[in-house]
């Protein structure tokens, strides 16, 4: 048998796949595209999870675009994290290319020019249909590690819910958050000593802070109302295809912060709403995080924590999550175990740390007697990348490496006038555009300190009153003693007698006669 005859069963023999799959190219053997050894991904391990990872312009974009596409057209909603702008023209045909052509004939795959229903999100003021999240569904814990509290932080945080809930005082965005926090050191404090223990104001200014950084990276947009449900992401068009839903993130590049909190917020909420799938024949949803980097290197240590919780846990929601970024040590080792896929495109190495890197990169794949992976890793061309999956047994398949197919969908953004005609048709705008501010925690707290004020200075008022009147009263008091004392002065009485008034009268006649 020849080494290529070798080559194709050893590629066919570890891709069989008696369900549906999808075949993202043809692998290549001594620069040589071999028609036939199609590199095939089981639809039934798509929710194990998966890295395309590679050095800039290396085609991880369009390989996240094949993924995206052929998972749409079996039925399968999207959700991607546009970070570059670059993915809205999943919703146009391709226009075709040369180029195109050949690499397709190299393939053995026919090309085929289509566009896909597409939904654009957004979580600033650009464009889209408006994510947004309420402080209460973060919930105490959740919103604690976002803020990175310290363990008495986190505790006066759950007191602070509690005191929302047992006073029916809805917490829906940071200002509701912060009134209460301010709230329950001033106005309210010996009500929160009575029913709740002391809050450290020291404790609650430290809190203040971080909600405040958290609100310069923009997360004030991000919490409010209408709350974004899951459940949208989950659509699919009258034909059949799955939505594919692009959040343009091009505007927080600069604020890792909102990204990882946004990113721990849905996934959270996927994990606790979505129903248990067990070990489905495909997955309900597939997530596509591009730039992951951004989420593991501002992360906190509980942040990390909670994130590969839900990476261990979510796949048996039926979710696939797969972390687009430039290096694979860019995801942490706890993340990167459970990766079942792994698209590996070019790296270079420019620098004696480049060649360490991808040293490590090569010690990920399993082992081939037809590739020397650390080699290949710097040799591959661009739109070619090393692919590992697994089989629907769970296993890795034969490590292969691919040209892979093409776009079906634009390779380009949408123009303006076509972004404002596709967001025109769609009826999430209509649903989650409308911002409602309605009574919360901030108006409420408000009302009550407006009333206690009130009531206070009427108080205040009453007593003033009353110390008037009965300064009044003693002055009164006072004159009726004076008049009294002096009437009963004697010679008061002498000189005011009839007697003395007659005599005086007297004299004084008297006096005029002569």
């Amino acid at each position: 048998m020849s080494k290529k005859d070798a080559f194709l069963k050893y590629i066919n023999d570890g891709n069989t796949t008696k369900g549906d799959f999808i075949s993202v190219g043809s692998a290549i053997l001594d620069n040589e595209t071999i028609k036939g050894a199609y590199v095939k991904i089981p639809l039934k391990t798509l929710n194990r999870h998966g890295l395309i990872a590679g050095a800039t312009g290396t085609g991880k974009t369009k390989s996240l675009q094949v993924l995206a596409e052929n998972l749409s057209e079996k039925g399968i909603p999207v959700l991607l994290m546009d970070i570059k702008g670059d993915l809205s023209g999943l919703a146009e045909p391709s226009p075709g290319h040369p180029k195109i052509t050949e690499r397709h004939e190299k393939i053995g795959i026919p090309f085929e020019s289509k566009n896909f229903p597409v939904e654009i999100l957004t979580l600033s003021e650009q464009d889209g249909v408006r994510l947004r999240a309420t402080v209460s569904e973060f919930g105490p814990v959740l919103l604690s590690r976002i803020l990175d509290l310290s363990d008495a932080q986190s505790g006066i945080v759950a007191v602070i819910f509690k005191y929302c809930d047992d006073n029916k005082m809805p917490l829906l965005d940071l200002k509701d958050f912060k009134k209460i926090l301010q709230y329950a050191t001033q106005e309210g404090k010996e009500e929160f000593e009575d029913d709740y223990g002391r809050i450290s104001t020291a404790s609650t200014g430290a809190i203040l802070r971080k909600v405040v950084a958290l609100e310069q990276q923009g997360a004030d947009k991000f919490f409010g109302e209408t709350s974004f449900d899951v459940q949208d992401l989950l659509r699919i068009d009258n034909q059949g295809k799955g939505y594919i839903n692009i959040i343009r993130l091009t505007d927080i590049q600069d604020r890792p912060k909102l990204f990882s909190t946004f990113m721990l917020s849905l996934l959270a909420e996927i994990y606790s709403t979505f129903p248990e799938e067990g070990d489905s024949e495909r997955p309900e949803l597939v997530l596509f995080i591009d730039e992951a980097h951004l989420i593991f290197n501002e992360a906190s240590k509980a942040l990390l924590n909670q994130i590969e919780s839900i990476v261990k846990l979510i796949r048996s929601k039926g979710v696939g999550l797969y972390f687009v970024t430039q290096n694979p040590t860019d995801v942490p080792e706890a993340v990167l175990s459970q990766l079942g896929l792994k698209i590996q495109h070019a790296l270079r190495a420019f620098t004696a740390n480049d060649r360490k890197a991808i040293k490590l990169t090569a010690q990920n794949y399993p082992d081939s007697e037809y590739y020397d992976t650390a080699e290949v890793l710097t040799s591959l061309g661009i739109g070619e990348a090393l692919v590992s999956a697994l089989d629907e047994k769970g296993r890795p398949t034969p490590l292969a490496a691919t040209m892979m197919r093409a776009p079906m969908s634009r390779m380009d953004i949408l123009t303006d006038s076509e972004l404002k005609t596709l967001l025109s048709n769609s009826k999430l705008v209509k649903k989650y555009n409308e911002e409602i501010d309605r009574e919360s925690a901030y108006e409420l707290l408000n009302e009550k300190i407006d009333r206690a004020e009130a009531s206070e200075a009427k108080e205040k008022a009453l007593k003033e009153k009353e110390a008037l009147e009965k300064a009044q009263s003693r002055e009164r008091t006072s004159s009726t003693r004076s008049r009294r004392s002096t009437a009963m002065n004697p010679i008061v009485k002498v000189l005011t007698s009839a007697t003395f008034i007659r005599s005086v009268f007297g004299i004084l006649t008297k006096i005029m006669k002569k």
